[in-house]
């Protein structure tokens, strides 16, 4: 295979706190894709939000995915250190006319919106995007804006490795997201896209509740011509009660599950939920490579056992 052509994954973890299973479970499915076709896997810690990430979470997420056996290629990125890339994509945008300020607060921007079609997640129905200019000059004067990216009226289709055909109506679905956060913060859709361009990632592999956000960072990545990548979106792993995993209710986090089990039986049990393996057996991440398949892979969503 030339090198060209080859896969090149990404781990992407935001090291707001101690990595849980659903982590784990998007993690090692996204280094056996890229490593299983003799793919690069690299290594982006997402710490864009200052009030919620540290470097002792950075630190802790990597000696965690080096303890399972997880390696990486070159050096990790950090999203902290990367702000004049995602200012030069939204000036960018800002030169296609398509950024506006938004001096909404929260609870304005709920009154306005309409929910979602299926997960509830408010669409913002462009009132600001409506403002005359006086206006805006006036609300400046109190409100520190966020700024979002206008939308337009169209559709964004792809096919997930995992999900197959998805679709989504921009401006139905999604509304005019924000870019950049009323402190100065870039968002998220902005970011992953800048980096995953610049870091070359040609395969993105993580859990189902993004699914939704991709239309969103393909359409960016047009509008900023940046090539697409190749996304796999996995069911998510859930707690025994059915809850989905969050960082903040310490559900099935990496530090507690190291006092009951090895690193080979915590990729085992996941290579089972994977249907890798025929039963939770300790195995390691490089005895995997060779059973990786996507075919082999869950549709629906999994419960920890």
């Amino acid at each position: 295979m030339e090198r060209k052509n080859r896969i090149t994954g990404r781990f992407a973890p935001s090291p707001s706190g101690r990595m849980h299973m659903g982590n784990l479970w998007s993690c090692l499915l996204a280094w056996l894709s890229a490593r299983s076709a003799g793919g690069r896997m690299v290594l982006r810690l997402e710490d864009l939000d200052p009030d919620r990430c540290c470097q002792k979470y950075c630190d802790q997420v990597m000696r965690d995915l080096e303890w399972l056996g997880l390696d990486w290629d070159n050096e990790p990125v950090y999203q902290s250190r990367r702000t004049e890339f995602y200012a030069e994509a939204f000036r960018e945008l800002e030169r296609q006319g398509l950024i506006y300020p938004c001096f909404c607060t929260r609870a304005e921007r709920m009154a306005a919106s309409a929910p979602h079609r299926s997960d509830g997640t408010a669409v913002y129905d462009g009132r600001c995007r409506r403002l005359a200019p006086d206006q805006r000059d006036t609300l400046a004067k109190t409100r520190r804006p966020a700024w979002r990216v206008r939308v337009p009226e169209s559709g964004i289709s792809f096919t997930d490795l995992l999900q197959g055909e998805f679709s989504e109506h921009l401006a139905q679905d999604c509304g005019d997201f924000i870019l950049r956060r009323s402190d100065g913060v870039y968002a998220y859709q902005l970011a992953v896209v800048v980096d995953d361009a610049c870091m070359g990632v040609t395969q993105v592999v993580r859990g189902s509740d993004l699914l939704s956000s991709t239309p969103r960072q393909l359409w960016l990545q047009e509008r900023l011509g940046l090539p697409h990548p190749q996304y796999g979106h996995l069911p998510l792993l859930l707690a025994p009660d059915g809850r989905r995993l969050a960082k903040r209710d310490r559900d099935l986090e990496l530090g507690q599950l190291q006092a009951q089990y090895t690193a080979p039986e915590i990729v085992g049990r996941l290579a089972f939920a994977a249907h890798l393996i025929d039963c939770p057996r300790a195995v390691t991440p490089q005895e995997l490579l060779p059973l990786f398949s996507w075919e082999k892979l869950p549709r629906g969503d999994l419960t920890w056992m």
